[in-house]
């Protein structure tokens, strides 16, 4: 499974939201990118308040704000 994290340098929130999910898929196979939300116009514009982002690898979020379990989980299944 491949993830793509979106976030600012030294944002807290982002640093955090990482480390849930990283305990929260102990024992899964993943791969997560962490990537600058203002690195491109896109990103900045629909998801710049809105950090952390979590996408998967066809774009859709699947969590955001603070890591949430339930909703990552419901977010995969769909």
């Amino acid at each position: 499974m491949r993830l793509l994290l979106l976030g600012r340098p030294g944002c807290h929130l982002c640093e955090d939201f990482a480390e849930d999910l990283q305990i929260h898929l102990a024992g899964r196979a993943f791969e997560l990118e962490h990537a600058d939300v203002d690195s491109t116009g896109e990103w900045r514009m629909r998801y710049g308040r809105r950090i952390p982002v979590l996408l998967d690898a066809q774009g859709r979020v699947l969590s955001e704000g603070q890591f949430d379990a339930e909703r990552f989980e419901r977010s995969l299944a769909a």
